[in-house]
């Protein structure tokens, strides 16, 4: 397995190396020897989900204040536009963004450490992500951030077809001063 670490602290790719035949293939799609090497401790986390998305779906940008929420994300079946955007105080990397092709194919999993926002825009009918999580779910400590915030300028593929309405009703980083500032992850 591949790792790879990005331009914004502590966010790192795993790119497994599929093996196929004629019936298909075969990934490992976690490897707590490959997470380790990541700077990720493999026991950390606590829960796996999944959410299945209609293609143009945009799902996010969500964070989890306070001390924050680590996630494994991958796009287990179909494609997804998936996006990682720093907001950790005093994070070099603070406002930026990174985007990722996440796919059935390639199997690669991203890493997002605990401040950073993840969202994700679903490229094919249907798209099924898959997230490991370190931190059981507090809905107090949940925020979420305009998909569409002009500061960020996320270029997403696809017109949205739909998103929730926690999603749709998101505020942009500039009205959030207040909730960012409870965001305790640090840059490690």
């Amino acid at each position: 397995m591949q790792v790879t670490r990005t331009q914004i602290p502590g966010v790192v790719v795993f790119a497994p190396t599929p093996h196929r035949d004629h019936r298909g293939f075969f990934s490992r799609t976690f490897d707590a020897a490959a997470a380790r090497a990541g700077g990720v401790d493999p026991a950390a986390f606590v829960q796996d989900s999944m959410s299945r998305s209609r293609r143009g779906v945009v799902r996010g940008l969500h964070v989890r204040v306070g001390l924050g929420e680590a996630k494994l994300v991958r796009c287990s079946s179909g494609a997804v536009f998936d996006v990682v955007v720093d907001l950790r105080p005093g994070s070099p990397a603070f406002g930026r963004w990174l985007s990722f092709d996440l796919d059935g194919d390639t199997q690669r999993s991203v890493y997002i450490p605990p401040g950073c926002a993840h969202g994700f825009q679903a490229l094919t009918e249907p798209a099924d992500t898959s997230y490991r999580i370190a931190r059981e779910h507090d809905p107090t400590e949940d925020l979420t951030i305009a998909h569409d915030d002009p500061t960020l300028a996320i270029p997403w593929p696809l017109e949205v077809s739909a998103m929730s309405e926690a999603d749709a009703g998101a505020l942009p980083l500039s009205a959030l001063g207040p909730q960012l500032r409870r965001i305790e992850a640090s840059v490690t």
